[in-house]
């Protein structure tokens, strides 16, 4: 990617695609707001569609954070916009993502959707982590998550919970966000009329598989990074997720995990894998922390074999 002024305006380019950001300031190295947010901001009321592989997630502007990598969402000084985003190449048989809003039940929730094929026999949504520690759809464990799901041919929606991002409400300490997870499940199941996968990283997954283990629309489930362990345990207030209803799911499970994770150590995970009943399937990578840092490949793969041999090859129940 690189960068281009044309008549004050920073242009980015990222293969076919031009995206007329805002004025660039002479006193700055850099481009002040997010192009990639700024796009969806504009266009998401218009119900954005891109093809030919582009991606938001690519051109994002991130940074290390505690709990993800935080999306800045600052726009100009002022907070007024200096220019717009011309996308080129939009709609079509071949589109791969939908910039939208889920009516949630705290106000509108960001969404986005990388369409899948005409065929697909699965539909799937991935949860992000925690959105206080900046979790937001576009983390690099839920986009590869979304990846390997989106590589078997199947829509997979994600979105931003409640207070996130443009996401209407504000953080509900988990309870809200089941509720927005079943949004999200119920919109696909309207959409598509498919069998649903569930899957969700960290804090996603904690709230998600609460949602979607008693969804008869479910069909599987897959957590990643599961915090089996108290999060932030040496604070006046440590979080900790119960995962009891998973005792009565019969459904197809799969956990994937760093041997390294600081919020779900082997043993804590191990611990409560034996306590769900079958099928469920733990997947333990060495070397990897909560993050997947340097690991993401093999976690991606690890998810890709399991869908391969669970629901594509073999039944769903």
């Amino acid at each position: 990617m690189r960068g281009e002024n044309d008549l004050g305006i920073r242009l980015l380019r990222r293969g076919c695609v031009d995206i007329k950001a805002v004025a660039f300031y002479r006193n700055f190295s850099y481009l002040i707001p997010d192009a990639a947010k700024l796009s969806v901001k504009i266009i998401s009321d218009g119900g954005f569609v891109a093809r030919d592989g582009f991606d938001i997630d690519e051109l994002a502007c991130e940074s290390n954070s505690v709990h993800a990598r935080r999306i800045n969402y600052g726009l100009c000084s002022g907070g007024e916009l200096a220019g717009s985003c011309n996308l080129k190449f939009v709609g079509g048989q071949n589109s791969t993502i939908r910039s939208f809003f889920l009516d949630g039940p705290a106000g509108r929730l960001e969404a986005l959707l990388n369409a899948g094929a005409e065929n697909a026999p699965h539909a799937a949504v991935v949860c992000h982590p925690h959105p206080l520690f900046g979790g937001t759809l576009h983390n690099k464990v839920v986009f590869h998550t979304m990846k390997a799901l989106n590589s078997f041919g199947f829509p997979v929606l994600r979105f931003n919970f409640r207070g996130t991002g443009l996401s209407h409400g504000e953080h509900d300490e988990g309870k809200g966000e089941v509720d927005d997870v079943r949004t999200a499940l119920d919109w696909l199941a309207a959409e598509y009329h498919l069998p649903l996968i569930f899957a969700g990283f960290s804090f996603g997954a904690a709230v998600g598989l609460r949602a979607a283990s008693s969804d008869a629309r479910v069909k599987a489930l897959i957590g990643v990074g599961v915090p089996a362990a108290p999060v932030a345990a040496d604070a006046e207030a440590p979080r900790v997720y119960s995962f009891d209803f998973l005792r009565d799911c019969i459904k197809p499970k799969l956990f994937v995990s760093g041997a390294r994770d600081q919020f779900g150590p082997r043993a804590k995970l191990e611990e409560l894998v034996a306590t769900v009943p079958e099928p469920k399937k733990l997947v333990v990578i060495e070397g990897a922390d909560h993050f997947f840092e340097g690991r993401l490949r093999e976690m991606r793969e690890a998810i890709e074999a399991w869908v391969r041999e669970t629901i594509v090859e073999g039944p769903s129940t």
